[in-house]
């Protein structure tokens, strides 16, 4: 299908104006198009590169209004827009709000997919301490209880084992959760998955590598067989069929030490474990997403380096404060490494401040990752 692309493009609203909206913009401005940003906090690190930041809750039905009257479309990069709001606008968007929906609510993502016939792990509604001792008497101990809302980066999910205060972990959840069998995997994946107006995009199967449920580094390719690989973009894409509208899908899965692909969980957006695609993919998540909810052609997902490791640099855990980033000349003066920094004002424990990528086309990838460690530990923050 041939769509008609002039320049200058159209005006992209993003609900969301963080780190994934400032790449978004970055993306945006060689293809003519101007992005628009909703933000609850002035000078989002979106705004320096966005034409413009309404500065409003993600909710806020006049500032999603005031959005669409200034957009040809709206997407988004978080998922604390509301459902409702998106549905009575007057133009496009993507993904559908009904995607958004499902995805907010971990329970309903997981029987939709389990509907589906996506291969995801056991699952159980949990409501009550008793349900959570019925959920650790039929899923075995321990879990994994996952907040069925508002739960990000690993925030929200915590391992809950027969030994536990059940009154005090539902409390400690806000009384409405999800409990899921503990997963033994060999390693976690990830697949950056697009869908257009006629095509579907898969790009190169990545290692994602966690530590208390929050992503440090990301290996490219990931380290494993090929048919695991090629069963990753499979369940991948069965996931994408599940969920409607245009855009790029952060989808992350498990894969167990059986060999089988499980899904873990979606985002209905650019995520985290694509970064590595701005250096080292014909056509980066954040271009396929632009490209996607407009409705034009998608690009190449062609992974143009043998070896791509990201590393994310991550707030110490010294209280929040304002901060800088030491030893940047460090990574300036390494070859093939490239600093993203994201422009946040304030260093909190464990917030994503930036992240590093490094490529290669000669050096294993267990060289590369540790390079790419090496290199982080390099850099300190400082007031």
């Amino acid at each position: 299908m041939d769509v008609p692309v002039n320049l200058p493009g159209p005006t992209l609203g993003v609900i969301g104006g963080g780190q994934l909206g400032r790449m978004l913009a970055e993306a945006a401005s060689p293809l003519g198009v101007d992005v628009i940003v909703i933000d609850p906090t002035p000078d989002c690190p979106a705004s320096r590169v966005a034409s413009d930041q309404i500065v409003a809750p993600f909710d806020d039905p006049d500032a999603v209004e005031e959005l669409a009257d200034r957009s040809d479309a709206i997407t988004l990069e978080i998922e604390l827009a509301d459902p409702t709001t998106l549905e009575s606008v007057s133009v496009p968007v993507e993904p559908a709000p009904w995607t958004l929906e499902v995805i907010q609510d971990k329970l309903e993502q997981m029987r939709l997919f389990e509907q589906s016939g996506v291969p995801v792990p056991r699952f159980m509604q949990v409501d009550s301490p008793g349900d959570l001792s019925d959920a650790l008497d039929t899923l075995g101990s321990p879990i994994m209880l996952k907040a069925r809302t508002g739960g990000y980066d690993g925030r929200g999910n915590i391992p809950v084992s027969a030994d536990d205060d059940r009154e005090e972990v539902m409390a400690a959840m806000g009384g409405h959760a999800m409990a899921e069998a503990f997963v033994e995997f060999d390693r976690e994946l990830a697949v950056i998955a697009t869908r257009g107006v006629d095509a579907v995009s898969v790009h190169s199967v990545t290692e994602t590598i966690h530590e208390e449920e929050i992503l440090r580094e990301t290996v490219v390719p990931a380290r494993t067989g090929r048919g695991r690989l090629e069963r990753a973009h499979v369940v991948a894409r069965q996931a994408l069929d599940a969920l409607e509208g245009r855009g790029v899908f952060g989808i992350e899965l498990f894969e167990t030490i059986d060999g089988e692909i499980l899904l873990n969980e979606v985002a209905p957006r650019p995520h985290n474990s694509g970064h590595w695609t701005i250096e080292g993919a014909v056509t980066s998540q954040f271009e396929q997403h632009i490209r996607a909810v407009l409705g034009w052609p998608l690009g190449s997902t062609e992974r143009i380096h043998d070896a791509i490791v990201t590393a994310n640099l991550l707030g110490d855990d010294r209280p929040s404060r304002p901060g800088s980033l030491h030893g940047v000349e460090h990574v300036l003066a390494t070859d093939r490494a490239h600093l993203h920094w994201y422009g946040k004002h304030e260093v909190r424990p464990l917030r994503k401040m930036g992240h590093l990528t490094m490529t290669s086309d000669a050096r294993p990838r267990d060289e590369v990752l540790e390079a790419a460690r090496d290199l982080r530990d390099r850099l300190s923050f400082g007031e």
